[in-house]
């Protein structure tokens, strides 16, 4: 099946002038997102902007100087091969990028990175990076369930306004993972003068938002503009509720692995599309909704925290100490675990169980779904 190096073959020698944007481009520049363009690409407000053939020929000069693997600044294993797949593209290699930010702060608890793509059509992308590997990207995304408003969205609506001013005309937002959610946010609350230059919202496998955000005036403004897409068996876009349609994106990878957007299926200017969400990903969004329900934000957050206090007694600094050395990492949390205080072991007992249960009352859901006579 055809994915996004596929397209790049197919479409790399067609401008964005002579080939008008299409959502696999969104898919590609979201995955653009997620490369560590740190002292390569200005920063909001500094002028110049360089070529995305530019920005990744430099990374791919660091690359050659990196000794082993846990010294990678890559997120996802097929990353230097998008370095390539990008540098030989005349689509992509042309595009201009400037804006690049990548603010980590374990303070305020945020993790918050974007850039802006020009694509020589008299448009500007400005694309929202997802969660990444840094531990207080896991607490933030934690801190959704029971906050109403997490720092990295603010921070989208400021990067928002402040890219928008430096730009002409009509322009499009978007971001894979937290980064679609923090799209949505930054157009549902930037200032309506900037909204009405936003043409299109793309939010790929993204979690949704409380009732707070849905029932907003500046989000019924930009629900029109919103494409929303969720692979088949997704768990991350179906947190909470997106509000808009979401088209199912077909996928070579199981599970929550369909999350990578390097498994999803494209077409020559399309991606590429299935009927409907698998009966595992309805049986996690109903199991985790119902979870939700059945607790208060006070004991949401005194859960997570608590999980997270573990992850950081363990010295668990990011998802790569745990695929680097799991085994190690595992046995540190459980030991952590061991030693934390009676009542914080309780409430994560309680919880776990709380959480057990409500899956388990949802699992003749799951059952019934994937019987023969309802998959004819």
């Amino acid at each position: 099946m055809a994915d996004l190096f596929d397209y790049l073959t197919w479409r790399g020698d067609l401008s964005f002038s002579q080939s008008p944007l299409n959502p696999v481009d969104s898919l590609i520049f979201s995955q653009l997102s997620y490369l560590p363009f740190d002292g390569i690409v200005s920063a909001p407000g500094e002028k110049g902007s360089v070529s995305i053939r530019y920005a990744v020929n430099v990374l791919k000069e660091k690359l050659k100087k990196i000794a082993s693997k846990k010294e990678s600044p890559f997120m996802f294993k097929k990353d230097p091969e998008l370095l390539d797949a990008l540098a030989s593209s005349n689509r992509f290699g042309d595009c201009q990028i400037s804006g690049f930010v990548n603010l980590v702060d374990t303070v305020r608890e945020i993790q918050f990175s974007a850039l802006c793509v020009k694509t020589g059509d008299g448009f500007n992308f400005i694309v929202f990076r997802g969660t990444d590997t840094n531990l207080i990207s896991w607490k933030e995304d934690f801190n959704m369930s029971f906050v109403d408003v997490i720092p990295a969205q603010l921070e989208s609506v400021n990067y928002l306004e402040k890219m928008a001013s430096g730009i002409k005309g009509h322009f499009r937002v978007g971001g894979h993972s937290k980064g679609g959610n923090l799209a949505v946010y930054a157009a549902a609350f930037c200032r309506k003068k900037i909204q009405k230059r936003i043409i299109d919202i793309y939010s790929l496998d993204a979690p949704g938002f409380h009732k707070k955000v849905l029932s907003s005036e500046g989000f019924a403004l930009i629900k029109s503009k919103i494409h929303s897409f969720i692979p088949p068996s997704s768990v991350v876009g179906m947190f909470f509720e997106s509000g808009c349609e979401q088209r199912i994106v077909k996928s070579v990878n199981s599970g929550i692995m369909q999350h990578d957007l390097y498994s999803w299926e494209v077409t020559h200017n399309d991606l590429a599309y299935a009927d409907d969400i698998t009966s595992g990903s309805r049986f996690v969004d109903k199991t985790v909704k119902d979870w939700i329900a059945g607790q208060d934000k006070e004991q949401r957050e005194q859960f997570l925290n608590a999980l997270y206090s573990i992850l950081v007694a363990s010295e668990v600094n990011s998802s790569k100490d745990i695929e680097t050395s799991w085994f190690q990492a595992v046995g540190r949390m459980l030991k952590s675990f061991g030693s934390i205080d009676e009542n914080t072991k309780q409430l994560i007992n309680k919880t776990l169980r709380e959480l057990f249960n409500a899956a388990r009352r949802n699992i003749t859901l799951l059952k019934r779904d994937s019987s023969p006579r309802n998959e004819e």
